[in-house]
């Protein structure tokens, strides 16, 4: 390796990105990593804001070495980050959006964890400003993180340090042709082909910004390409995973993450057609990967409306939809010896269509304030009550039983 090889290079796909570029550009070169370890490749795709001009500037001025491209627009984020990755030097890479900006340590402390623990990925935290941002999988720093355990598979966007040996030795690249989904697509590939990930929870890396214009770079689009996406997904898991346990898993993500949301609430304004449409594409996906192990992995209201798309079954999903706009709280009923919990929504114990086990509680679930956790299973959270509960009874117990000694005279 070259004395001269940075240990990061940084690309910056940047469309109509002014002003938050420059807080973006700001943040790189605020890092605690030294300059002339980092690398910044910045693509400009088609601005007509100053964007491509405030880059060049801002090249011309750094202290880290900078590479500036302005092409035409290319209609999305794969192309300029494809762009970028073909220049870069870097031993690993950072794909930093032009809207958001770095913690000042975030690469220094992603580039010396993924040297420490050797993997391929690292997460540096993220936290949203002005908009949400997915918090289940910063709780704790791993420097090897399981990703059927962990809810790693829950960040797939492409925000995240890469070794670029993998991405070399794999040809990965991000698909130009899918519209929206390919961070994903990239992420998970890198995930299951690569040597591990590791987890930065302990320090806020990223800082995910909601534009006031409303131009986010990720896309609305049309529905259309959220099944593209949902497709692309599912078969990138299967290509990978061989059926069973595991793959189940991971299929949680495609189906509920990107196939669902198209069957919610909304289902019901929409036009006959619409809704039709969107079965014909949903059944293909049923067929190929949904599994018992998959049911059993998700919420009565998931699982519902995913069987109902199964069997081709729009009547029964738009009750379901209509119990759920509602604001109904399905009753919790007991069944069996085995004493079984099953929620109670439209047609519960009715249709052969849908058949008692995909009302029944398999995971722990919320029905308002109340949780609902399954028979026999118990949560780490009411085990460590139960035990700290036994535990102080168990020292008041011993002070009791405990014989007074005589007083010394």
């Amino acid at each position: 390796m070259s004395s001269t090889t940075p240990d990061v290079t940084v690309i910056i796909g940047a469309y109509e990105a002014m002003p938050y570029l420059i807080r973006c550009l700001d943040s790189v070169e605020a890092q605690t990593l030294p300059a002339q370890r980092i690398e910044i490749v910045a693509v400009d795709d088609g601005s007509t804001d100053g964007t491509g001009e405030y880059l060049e500037e801002f090249a011309a001025r750094t202290a880290i070495d900078m590479r500036v491209v302005r092409q035409k627009n290319s209609g999305g984020p794969s192309g300029p980050r494809n762009v970028g990755l073909g220049l870069a030097r870097g031993r690993y890479v950072f794909f930093l959006d032009a809207d958001d900006y770095f913690g000042e340590e975030a690469l220094e402390r992603m580039v010396a964890m993924g040297d420490r623990a050797g993997t391929d990925v690292v997460l540096g935290k993220v936290v949203g400003v002005n908009r949400g941002a997915a918090k289940s999988m910063w709780k704790q720093t791993v420097e090897r993180a399981d990703l059927y355990s962990s809810n790693i598979k829950f960040t797939l966007s492409a925000q995240k340090l890469f070794r670029r040996d993998l991405l070399v030795r794999l040809g990965m690249r991000f698909d130009e042709e899918l519209k929206t989904g390919e961070d994903a697509l990239f992420t998970m590939e890198a995930y299951l082909r690569g040597n591990g990930v590791s987890v930065v929870a302990d320090y806020t890396c990223y800082y995910l910004v909601g534009r006031d214009d409303g131009k986010h770079v990720t896309k609305s689009g049309s529905y259309l390409l959220r099944f593209d996406s949902a497709r692309a997904l599912a078969g990138l898991i299967a290509t990978h995973v061989p059926p069973g346990p595991k793959r189940d898993v991971l299929m949680v993500r495609p189906f509920v993450i990107t196939l669902l949301p198209q069957f919610g609430p909304a289902l019901l304004r929409q036009s006959d057609e619409v809704r039709k449409k969107k079965m014909e594409l949903a059944a293909p996906l049923l067929e190929a990967y949904w599994s018992s192990g998959l049911a059993r992995r998700l919420k009565v209201n998931e699982r519902l409306r995913l069987i109902c798309l199964a069997n081709g079954r729009l009547d029964l999903l738009l009750d379901i939809l209509q119990f759920m706009k509602d604001n109904k709280k399905p009753r919790v009923v007991r069944k069996g010896l085995r004493g079984r919990l099953y929620l109670v929504y439209p047609h519960f114990g009715e249709s052969a269509a849908l058949p008692l086990s995909a009302y029944e509680v398999s995971v722990p679930e919320w029905i308002g304030r109340k949780r609902v956790d399954v028979p026999g299973r118990q949560s780490p959270a009411v085990f460590l009550r139960r035990l700290s509960g036994k535990a102080r009874r168990t020292v008041r117990s011993s002070r009791l039983h405990t014989p007074r000694r005589a007083h010394k005279v």
